[in-house]
C-alpha cells in the first residue's frame, strides 16, 4: 500500500485520522506519512512513519464501538500486556479520542488460523496468554455474563435483529450462567478476544499479544474457550492446550470450557447483530452473527450439555 503525507487526506477515513495526528504533542510540526493497515472489524488501522523514528501503529475508534469499549480501561490492560513482556510498547495514548499508539512490532505479523497448526506456535501463545492471565487484576471486571446481559439491551436499544429463537438462546445461556455461579469463577485479567490476528509473531514462533479494547477481568477459562471457538481445534489439540495452560485435563476444566464456548459465540453473535445496525465499516456483520450463532445452537442442543453442566 501507498504512503501519504500529511495534509493530502483524500477520504473520510484520512482526514479523521489527521484531525487526530494533529493532536499527537510530539508529532505537531514533524513531517508525517501514513498507510492503513489491513485487518480489524472494529476500528481503522493505521501505519505512522515519523521522520527520524521508528514506526507507530495506530488505530482510530469505529462509529459505536463505545457501546463496548472502554478506552481508558483498554489501555490500562495495553500497558499491562506490555509489563508481563507480551505486549506491543505504547508509546502515546488520546484519552479524549481514546486512540492508542503503539510501537510498530517490527518483524512480526498477525498470525493466521493455519499458523496454529504448529505446536511450537500454539505452546509461544499459552504461555503470552498465561502471562498476561496471571498479571494483576485490572481496573475493569466485566464477566461473560455482563457482556451478553449489555449487548442483549444494546441489540434493542438500536433496533438489531435478533434471531427467531432467541428466546431458545436465553434459556440456554441463563442454564449455563446459573451453573458457573455455583461452580464459582476465577476471574483474572482476560483479553476475552483471542481472535488469531491479535497474536503477532515472527519468524522464529515467537508470539505478541495486541488489541486490549475487551479486556477485563473475567473467568479464566473464557480466555481458551473463546480462543477454541476461533480456532475450531480438534479435540485432541483442546485437551494438549488445556494440559499446556493448567498443567492437567481433567473433566471438570474441559466441561467449563465447552459451556464456555456455548456463551462466547452467543456474546459475539450478539454482537454482531448491534454491529451490524451501528457499524460503518465494510464487513459482514450479518453472515459473522449468524454463523456465531448456528454454533452456540449447536452446544446447547448437543447431547452432552446437560453432563457438562453438572461437570462444572
Amino acid at each position: 500500500m501507498t504512503w501519504t503525507s500529511l495534509g493530502d487526506a483524500d477520504t473520510d477515513s484520512e482526514r479523521a485520522l489527521e484531525a487526530i495526528l494533529a493532536r499527537v504533542p510530539a508529532w505537531r510540526g514533524r513531517a508525517l506519512r501514513y498507510r492503513p493497515v489491513p485487518g480489524g472489524i472494529s476500528n481503522t488501522n493505521w501505519r505512522i512513519a515519523v521522520d527520524g523514528e521508528p514506526d507507530c501503529f495506530l488505530k482510530v475508534p469505529g462509529r459505536g464501538t463505545e457501546m463496548f469499549i472502554a478506552r481508558d480501561a483498554a489501555n490500562d490492560a495495553s500497558r499491562r500486556a506490555q509489563a508481563c513482556g507480551f505486549g506491543v510498547p505504547v508509546i502515546d495514548y488520546l484519552p479524549e479520542d481514546g486512540v492508542e499508539i503503539f510501537a510498530f512490532a517490527e518483524g512480526f505479523r498477525a498470525s493466521s488460523n493455519l499458523d496454529f497448526l504448529r505446536p511450537a506456535v500454539r505452546r509461544n501463545a499459552v504461555t503470552a496468554l498465561r502471562a498476561f492471565n496471571d498479571s494483576a487484576p485490572l481496573g475493569l471486571t466485566k464477566t461473560i455474563f455482563d457482556m451478553i446481559d449489555e449487548h442483549v439491551e444494546q441489540v434493542r436499544a438500536v433496533g438489531g435483529r435478533l434471531p427467531a429463537d432467541q428466546a431458545h438462546l436465553m434459556r440456554g445461556y441463563a442454564e449455563a450462567r446459573a451453573a458457573l455461579t455455583a461452580a464459582g469463577l476465577d476471574l483474572v485479567p482476560c483479553m476475552n478476544d483471542t481472535l488469531a490476528g491479535n497474536f503477532l509473531i515472527d519468524e522464529a514462533d515467537r508470539v505478541l499479544l495486541v488489541d486490549f479494547e475487551y479486556a477485563s477481568n473475567n473467568e479464566r477459562a473464557y480466555e481458551l474457550a473463546l480462543w477454541f471457538d476461533e480456532m475450531a481445534f480438534p479435540e485432541a489439540v483442546e485437551r494438549e492446550m488445556i494440559e499446556t495452560y493448567f498443567g492437567r485435563w481433567t473433566p471438570a476444566l474441559d466441561a467449563r470450557i465447552q459451556v464456555l464456548k456455548a456463551l462466547g459465540d452467543l456474546k459475539w453473535a450478539t454482537w454482531a447483530t448491534i454491529q451490524e445496525a451501528v457499524s460503518t465499516l465494510d464487513f459482514d456483520y450479518y453472515k459473522y452473527g449468524s454463523w456465531k450463532h448456528q454454533r452456540a445452537r449447536t452446544l446447547f442442543h448437543h447431547p452432552d450439555w446437560p453432563a457438562w453442566l453438572r461437570r462444572l
